[in-house]
């Protein structure tokens, strides 16, 4: 082998083991026999958590309380891996790769030390000695510390899959596809042709077995990224929509006062306030730009949950940007009232962004203790040369709505119905919101419910 060749992701196929060999040298050993002591006692503590439910439990957590997901771990490329697996999926192609990653962050995230490469086993099928080994076909192929994917996808992934509308698999399973079964490691150098996002899906397996990805978080944002995509949430939206048409049809919820208090209510009466609050906010900042009031900026999209900060680049939760720099952030905080950490926080950011004139925070309630803030406010706009203001979320919003005259009669509809389209998922460009909106949109819809023609009378 080349020096050249040394440099690269190898694997090395021998008679009864295969090594792969990464960049730096370092190599992982897989043992051909039948399934070690280690691999059974792992494979039955996965097949029990498994069979406890554990799969339809994060999925209905995914679709119920978004609140409690820990996938804002994950970094922005591979929360983008994890979504373009998903996107990748068509009536033809893809769904096999879907439903195998899920069942690999399963087992990873019910069981570390077990190899997701490694996809088959059988126990005492093959004796470990050569001559039985050399005459084994290949269905009695088995890894020594592998685990069987076959049993574990037929009995527990794709009927929870399935049950939940996620994915559209075979009830046999997706390992019954012939490419996932060959007899090599899952690995960045598996040759197979497999139909969908093969890259990603390899890739994704090399950040999960070094450790570089936390595989619960992963888990849980393929699986609100397939609830998003599935017919029930699909019928919710459309639902949603036809709603909101007919309030507005029957000029219900087209004034300033009345929008707003739906949003408020929406907010406090949600699973995960914080980023509602951020929703409403930046789709106020998407109808200001519809209607021509933003001038010559435009709206930042939406970033991902907890991203605001100095790695992803970010100023703040809603941003204006002119001549590819941004000029305006504000930052939502949901029952924040104290914000001193937070301006130290601000004035490490505006260094790194000097075409800013005006930034500030929004607090779900009124602000306090601003007295203590300042001078210190005053000094960070000195610095910087920057207006600083912390604002309550009503106070915020007046000054939106009187910082343009024009569209202002319409403001109050479209931003309405930019809330309402970002959250059913119709406005990904400029609101790529990655989070499980089910339950969002569910309230949502409840809420105009209440409002609508029918209930009224009209």
């Amino acid at each position: 082998m080349s020096d050249s060749n040394r440099d690269e992701l190898h694997l090395r196929v021998y008679r009864h083991r295969s090594e792969l060999v990464r960049p730096d040298g370092g190599k992982d050993v897989f043992l051909e026999g039948a399934q070690s002591a280690g691999a059974s006692v792992r494979q039955k503590a996965i097949v029990e958590v498994l069979k406890g439910g554990f799969l339809e439990a994060q999925i209905i957590m995914c679709r119920d309380q978004p609140g409690q997901l820990v996938s804002s771990q994950l970094s922005e490329a591979h929360r983008q891996l994890l979504d373009q697996v998903v996107e990748a999926v068509t009536s033809e192609v893809g769904r096999a790769i879907v439903g195998l990653l899920v069942l690999q962050l399963g087992i990873k995230a019910i069981a570390p030390q077990q190899s997701i490469r490694l996809h088959k086993a059988r126990r005492g099928s093959i004796r470990n000695n050569a001559h039985a080994r050399d005459e084994a076909n290949a269905d009695q192929f088995s890894w020594a510390e592998g685990i069987s994917m076959r049993s574990l996808d037929r009995e527990y992934i794709t009927p929870t899959l399935r049950a939940h509308g996620l994915v559209k698999l075979n009830k046999d399973g997706f390992m019954m596809t012939r490419s996932l079964a060959e007899n090599y490691p899952y690995s960045g150098v598996y040759k197979a042709a497999i139909r969908g996002a093969r890259q990603q899906w390899l890739h994704l397996i090399e950040a999960i077995e070094t450790g570089q990805i936390n595989p619960l978080a992963a888990l849980q944002q393929l699986l609100s990224a397939l609830l998003n995509k599935t017919t029930e949430f699909t019928r919710l939206a459309e639902d949603t929509l036809a709603q909101l048409k007919r309030i507005q049809d029957a000029s219900l919820l087209r004034d300033h006062e009345s929008v707003v208090a739906l949003m408020k209510r929406h907010m406090q009466e949600t699973d995960y306030s914080a980023r509602i609050m951020e929703i409403s906010m930046h789709t106020l900042m998407q109808a200001l730009q519809e209607v021509g009031g933003l001038d010559d900026a435009t709206v930042v999209p939406l970033s991902q949950m907890r991203s605001a900060n100095k790695k992803h680049g970010n100023v703040g939760d809603v941003e204006l940007m002119e001549d590819g720099n941004i000029i305006e952030a504000w930052d939502a905080k949901f029952g924040e009232t104290y914000l001193r950490d937070e301006l130290e926080e601000l004035n490490d950011k505006l260094g790194l962004h000097e075409a800013i004139t005006k930034v500030g925070f929004v607090t779900s309630t009124e602000p306090e203790y601003l007295d203590k803030m300042a001078k210190r406010i005053s000094e960070i706009e000195d610095l910087h040369q920057v207006r600083v203001s912390i604002l309550s979320f009503d106070q915020w919003i007046d000054q939106q709505f009187a910082r343009t005259d024009v569209g202002v009669e319409e403001l109050p509809a479209r931003w309405l119905l930019a809330y309402t389209e970002s959250l059913a998922q119709r406005r990904q460009d400029i609101a790529p919101i990655d989070e499980p909106c089910f339950a969002w949109l569910s309230e949502l819809r409840d809420l105009l419910t209440e409002i609508s023609p029918a209930r009224k009378g009209l």
